[in-house]
């Protein structure tokens, strides 16, 4: 049985941050921690950018690709805060960051290089232990796609590679295993492309102890049949982008807000007779018991994404500058959350009953295609982006 890994690549490591103030859920809070940061001065400079190892006030950093960020020394900035990008932060979180190389310790720019338009992003992700009947439910889906860049944000267990379904920008090489989709084609008897590759991995991986598997039907009916299937949760998970549709419930199942949520909701509960959300005072209704109930690797995803909006952090920090009160727009990326997590989790019955070992017979093995070449795991040349380097210097890839 194939591993993720083997059908696409090329993967990168998560970022490492460094220091968690450079992201946050709405861009104005960013602006608003760069402007303290840029108004401090020596020690209390220093002390608010948290250094770390890789990353000082004084550390000489590049340009990150297709950002045009300052490349001077922090210790010296007294500029605008850069638009913040956005990245997704783990499955089913859109957040903000700061595109600043100065800011993060392992940027992974080889991934900044090929985001724009045309790319998706496949994260892989974690599991729970194996120890009881609900594990499966408990785990969720194997992958998450994303027309952001993803951080590689895990809410539990150990992240993935960040997997790009194409190597260049532009839409252009796939980020499959070379001869793939070539014998595909032959196989099923019709035009295998890249998209269809990735809807059915979206449709049809598996968790196992050894990571991610994506086993291939040798019937062409079942493949094309899953193909749709993950055409499908693709739309939903990319939100409207990459030519899709945005994703919305049918009349009289759409969530709206029934009671405003309060200035700083600490509690979130859910009334599974009434589906009703319910932020403190605030209600959310009707919530359809598959976005509730939606897990990824053992973490219920609604109750993982309000608790990055409202746990504490340090006084002092730059971490700690936050919005006075509970944004409107928030409450908006919610019910848009709350969607999205409601139709894949009605789909989920087909893709379980689709990444069930009996579903169909597996193809025992693709001769020239699989393993791939060493060469296919590392990146491509990119040479059509001009970056900076440190200090204005040339940058030479």
């Amino acid at each position: 049985m194939p591993m993720l890994d083997e059908l696409m690549p090329w993967g990168v490591r998560p970022m490492r941050l460094g220091r968690s103030w450079v992201l946050a859920p709405d861009p104005g809070t960013l602006t608003v921690r760069w402007d303290a940061l840029v108004r401090a001065e020596g020690a209390d400079r220093t002390a608010l950018f948290h250094p770390t190892r890789a990353r000082t006030p004084d550390a000489a950093v590049s340009q990150l690709p297709g950002q045009r960020g300052a490349t001077t020394r922090f210790a010296a900035e007294r500029g605008r805060c850069p638009a913040p990008v956005p990245v997704a932060h783990g499955p089913f979180d859109r957040q903000w960051l700061l595109p600043d190389h100065r800011l993060i310790d392992a940027a992974r720019p080889e991934l900044w290089r090929v985001a724009d338009d045309h790319q998706v992003f496949v994260v892989e992700q974690g599991r729970p232990a194996v120890g009881s009947s609900s594990d499966v439910d408990l785990a969720g889906p194997p992958v998450a796609v994303s027309p952001h860049l993803p951080d590689g944000h895990a809410p539990a267990g150990r992240p993935g590679r960040i997997r790009p379904l194409f190597r260049r920008p532009g839409g252009v090489e796939p980020n499959l295993a070379p001869g793939l989709l070539p014998a595909l084609g032959e196989r099923y008897g019709r035009e295998v492309d890249a998209h269809a590759v990735l809807a059915w991995i979206v449709a049809a991986a598996r968790h196992s102890p050894a990571g991610c598997t994506v086993p291939l039907p040798a019937e062409p009916e079942v493949f094309f049949d899953g193909v749709a299937l993950g055409r499908q949760l693709l739309d939903v998970q990319l939100g409207g982008a990459r030519g899709g549709e945005r994703p919305r419930l049918p009349g009289g199942r759409r969530p709206y807000v029934r009671a405003a949520v309060p200035p700083r909701p600490t509690a979130l509960d859910y009334d599974r007779a009434e589906l009703s959300l319910h932020l403190d005072g605030g209600r959310i209704s009707p919530v359809p018991a598959a976005a509730w109930d939606f897990h990824i690797g053992g973490v219920r995803v609604l109750e993982h994404w309000f608790a990055l909006r409202t746990a504490g952090a340090e006084p002092g920090t730059l971490a700690a500058l936050r919005p006075a009160s509970w944004p409107q727009e928030w409450t908006s990326d919610l019910l848009e959350l709350i969607t999205v997590l409601a139709l894949v989790g009605e789909l989920a019955p087909r893709r379980a009953a689709l990444a069930s070992p009996s579903a169909f017979t597996e193809i025992a093995e693709l001769p020239g295609a699989l393993p791939p070449p060493a060469s296919a795991r590392r990146p491509a040349s990119v040479l059509d982006h001009p970056e900076e380097g440190p200090d204005g210097q040339f940058a030479l890839l």
